[in-house]
């Protein structure tokens, strides 16, 4: 458990009352990780909701490595070397992962520390319970992970304008 004035710190957490903070605090963890450090992987279910408060995370998709002779007989296996391509960084105050609170809940992307990182961790299991009981507090959280949702798509747009553009 952490603190809810730690939470009510951070933007996304904006329009929650007090005793939305207490629950969502008492389903939080501190975690400390090195630089390297994969918090969640494209294609698996996500366990976590994350803020990042301190370091950056990078949300990395894996395509095959094309410096490296890849053999057919990989290619039939799935055993392709692959290398990672950072698409977006989250910084201090930002969240990540949030395929845990909204369903089916696999990862679209692959979340790796940058550098190390220090993060609130929510259980999402423990997550959807609250929900449950709190449809309000599922409510707010959902719109909020929306907005950061259609944020990082314009963000991927732009980017992707500029790219065609050179």
């Amino acid at each position: 458990m952490i603190s809810p004035e730690l939470l009510r710190r951070y933007d996304f957490f904006a329009g929650l009352d007090n005793d939305q903070l207490i629950t969502l605090a008492k389903l939080a963890d501190e975690i400390s990780v090195e630089e390297g450090y994969y918090f969640f992987h494209e294609g698996k279910v996500v366990t976590n909701f994350y803020i990042v408060v301190e370091g950056a995370v990078g949300i990395v998709l894996e395509i095959p490595d094309q410096a490296v002779e890849q053999p057919v007989s990989g290619q039939l296996t799935g055993e392709i070397k692959t290398r990672d391509i950072t698409v977006t960084t989250v910084g201090a105050g930002m969240v990540f992962g949030w395929p845990g609170i909204i369903p089916p809940h696999d990862a679209n992307a692959t979340a790796k520390s940058l550098a190390p990182c220090r993060a609130f961790a929510f259980d999402c299991e423990s997550l959807q319970k609250a929900f449950e009981d709190d449809c309000d507090l599922a409510y707010k959280m959902t719109l909020n992970a929306a907005q950061i949702i259609r944020e990082r798509l314009r963000d991927m747009q732009i980017e992707s304008l500029s790219f065609l553009s050179n």
